[in-house]
């Protein structure tokens, strides 16, 4: 079987406010046909970059399914607007949505595609999803929170199962507010290990990630904070619980046993939402796509082909 083409380029995106000309950076693996939905991606983060959701594209071969892929703009080889961090009111959701909304528009795609989103691009696919647009045909979410008071509380349940000594240093760190201290790092990187991507040495991608998102912290610090146990960005108080059960595509809901999205994390999109298919891989935390890459790829191409 030949591989899938490889397609790159970069979108316009008229952001007024940002007081500059803007750009989504995508890729796409396999060809768009309007026969076939392809398969678009949301990243997580917030401010994450592209690399660590590549193992989608494992779906444009052998399942035939182009995959969508593309830099949310703050982030990777998109526009970045590391002037724009102390105004948090330019980052709000609809940026997001506005963003994905000129992606689909602009490759042709938006009457028929499926759309996949990975933590934080999971809260950005329900927000879109709840909005019932026409094209969407399935829905799938990996390891998002439905609102971050239970992912708070998820994540400092499992910081208390580190070792003490370990919990010691966050909790140092957290309240003298030294979260670029290496100490602080390397202890959150305990949690990271546990929860967030178990496999020993990590995927070299995600280590691309991670140097990328501190060489521009601009969008994480925004819409997160600088802290798994105490969410302070703008995303603080977000919901959208109350609003699943205007979801009417079918949905998969995906998360790992270890995960820092925990079953109480994941489970209002199980309970409200109309059509929908839980799998949880027994092996993964938060990153299934490497952590168990084949029995996830079989899990998603059935769905995506029933």
């Amino acid at each position: 079987m030949s591989s899938p083409s490889i397609t790159t380029g970069t979108l316009p995106f008229s952001v007024p406010s940002a007081n500059k000309p803007c750009e989504t950076w995508y890729t796409i693996r396999g060809t768009l046909s309007p026969s076939t939905a392809p398969l678009v991606v949301l990243h997580g983060g917030a401010g994450m970059p592209h690399e660590h959701v590549l193992p989608l594209a494992d779906l444009a071969s052998p399942y035939g399914i182009p995959v969508v892929i593309y830099d949310q703009i703050g982030c990777g080889n998109s526009t970045h607007l590391p002037e724009k961090r102390n105004e948090p009111d330019f980052w709000k959701l609809e940026l997001f949505l506005a963003e994905l909304d000129n992606l689909l528009s602009q490759l042709n795609i938006k009457q028929n595609y499926n759309l996949f989103g990975h933590s934080w691009g999971g809260m950005l696919a329900a927000e879109h999803a709840v909005l019932r647009p026409h094209g969407l045909k399935k829905l799938i979410l990996a390891s998002p929170p439905a609102d971050m008071k239970t992912w708070e509380a998820a994540a400092n349940r499992l910081k208390a199962q580190l070792p003490t000594d370990v919990q010691e240093v966050i909790d140092r760190h957290e309240k003298a507010g030294t979260y670029e201290s290496g100490e602080y790092q390397q202890a959150v990187g305990k949690y990271y290990a546990k929860h967030f991507c178990r496999l020993e040495p990590p995927p070299e991608d995600l280590g691309v990630c991670y140097r990328k998102m501190l060489e521009d912290p601009t969008v994480l610090q925004v819409i997160n904070g600088p802290s798994e146990f105490h969410i302070t960005g703008i995303m603080k108080d977000w919901s959208v619980v109350d609003r699943l059960h205007l979801i009417d595509v079918p949905a998969l809901l995906i998360n790992g046993r270890y995960d820092a999205a925990q079953n109480e994390v994941v489970e209002p999109f199980f309970r409200l939402i109309r059509k929908v298919k839980w799998v949880q891989f027994a092996r993964s935390s938060h990153m299934p796509h490497y952590e168990e890459r084949e029995a996830f790829r079989e899990a998603m191409g059935g769905f995506l082909e029933g």
